[in-house]
């Protein structure tokens, strides 16, 4: 990929939802919502204090995070649509099962 990234942006794909509710029930495409989960695709370096120091960043690529519903700015990137979004607008990264089991 030929983007990345400056200061404390981060590019991010979003992961796809469900098809079905965990009842069986298919939901439409036409009644589903944006996922507001993805996985991050490349991070710039880190914002900067006033004095020049580097802050650096808490996320790394190939994080899985959950972000708000109104974050980012789509752009399309090599023909894919991505999330272009600053390191703040993330709630929070997504444990894997096994990382969970072990912390």
């Amino acid at each position: 990929m030929a983007f990345k990234p400056l200061h404390d942006r981060v590019l991010v794909r979003r992961v796809e939802s469900d098809d079905k509710t965990k009842g069986g029930l298919i939901i439409p495409e036409t009644a589903k919502e944006k996922p507001a989960e993805g996985v991050i695709v490349a991070c710039g370096d880190g914002a900067r204090k006033d004095s020049g120091e580097l802050i650096e960043m808490a996320v790394k690529a190939g994080d899985k995070v959950l972000f708000g519903k109104w974050s980012g700015t789509e752009v399309t990137v090599d023909g894919e649509d991505l999330l272009i979004m600053k390191e703040s607008d993330i709630l929070g990264i997504l444990a894997d099962a096994s990382e969970a089991k072990a912390a």
